[in-house]
């Protein structure tokens, strides 16, 4: 995907389970660019969510890319079962990873593109060694956990700087923003420097999810030089 092109990640965490694999036909019909899906295990982070078999069944439904953010607390005991579930993207948190360049090798060992993710009060620091290695470094701009949280302004300071260092140092990083996104702050962020919007109740517990995206999309071509 380019890195110059807004690209929208409904994320299934707010999708209706019991009809999961409609929900993501829903989507995909409506525009989405790819599918963000939050792993949590209960200790990094308060809640439990889903593991490899999902994945596995989300892959056989969708085309999508599957960009899978791991809120768990030993992400190297779990990125072959889920690259091997059909990941496109494995997300890990510098907050878990000691070792983190050995983390995201880790990672591009399984064919599988990797990501870094920092939580709202984590220091943009620690992911500035690795910036050059990775495919996509993930901005939280809500503590995880769990949906529907508002978005913490501060986040859009970090985002700019954020920016600038992926700019700086040539990487071919997407920047994504996790947490609050609405249409109505759309424009902040993007202006910000963010180019994926990962958007769970903004789309799922909207009327129409294609006009949501389409929304988001709007919002992203007025902002563009013309």
């Amino acid at each position: 995907m380019s890195s110059t092109t807004v690209h929208i990640a409904p994320s299934i965490l707010s999708a209706d389970f019991a009809h999961l694999a409609d929900e993501i036909a829903a989507v995909e019909a409506a525009g989405a660019d790819l599918l963000h899906v939050d792993v949590m295990d209960g200790h990094f982070v308060p809640n439990l969510t889903i593991g490899p078999p999902i994945v596995e069944s989300l892959r056989k439904v969708t085309a999508l890319p599957l960009d899978v953010h791991l809120m768990v607390t030993n992400p190297d005991a779990v990125i072959p079962d889920f690259a091997q579930a059909g990941a496109n993207y494995l997300t890990v948190h510098t907050e878990t990873c000691p070792h983190l360049h050995r983390t995201i090798q880790s990672i591009k060992e399984q064919g599988v593109k990797a990501g870094v993710t920092l939580n709202p009060s984590t220091s943009l620091s620690t992911v500035e060694e690795v910036v050059a290695d990775v495919d996509l470094v993930l901005i939280m701009s809500v503590n995880p956990g769990f949906g529907g949280q508002s978005f913490i302004p501060a986040c859009l300071d970090k985002l700019r700087r954020a920016r600038q260092l992926i700019d700086r140092t040539g990487s071919p990083a997407l920047l994504e923003v996790d947490g609050g996104i609405k249409v109505e702050n759309a424009a902040e962020v993007l202006k910000a420097g963010a180019n994926v919007l990962v958007a769970g109740s903004a789309i799922f517990h909207s009327p129409n999810y294609a006009d949501t995206i389409a929304a988001f999309r709007n919002v992203a071509r007025e902002l563009q030089p013309h």
